[in-house]
């Protein structure tokens, strides 16, 4: 039986959608580099976190524990011990969501790139990659 306490609900609503700290790591990190974007463009598929529209190109940012990062070495993608009957179907569900809207994205001549919430750790790498996958700034 699902808790549907008040308690519950409140804490659910905490959890931001957008603009959340890694979001924004990564949006400090591709301004920083000279890139321009728009955020969470409502009309393309998924709402992506950054949209380079004469590139073609959409970033998501994405958490490791809500989108079901399939890395093992990561250690945000746990899933819970308890309630494991509530959380596999609910976060299943994001992945599944979030496999179609990069496939939408991709079959409408976009070109898709996902950060996930661990990776941002080495800004290094993470800067080279992003980098690789948007091209050269127009200057």
């Amino acid at each position: 039986m699902p808790d549907t306490s008040p308690h519950r609900s409140w804490t659910m609503a905490q959890v931001r959608q957008k603009n959340t700290k890694p979001e924004m790591i990564v949006r400090r990190l591709v301004y920083g580099l000279g890139y321009r974007y728009r955020i969470h463009k409502r009309g393309l598929p998924g709402t992506p976190d950054l949209v380079f529209h004469s590139r073609k190109k959409v970033i998501f940012v994405h958490g490791c524990f809500w989108h079901g990062h399939a890395d093992e070495n990561c250690k945000f993608s746990r899933r819970p011990k308890s309630r494991a009957h509530y959380w596999e179907p609910k976060l299943a569900r994001n992945a599944e969501r979030d496999a179609i809207n990069e496939e939408r994205l991709r079959l409408d001549g976009w070109d898709v790139l996902v950060v996930w919430e661990c990776q941002l750790r080495n800004s290094q790498v993470l800067a080279v990659r992003i980098s690789d996958f948007l091209g050269p700034t127009a200057n």
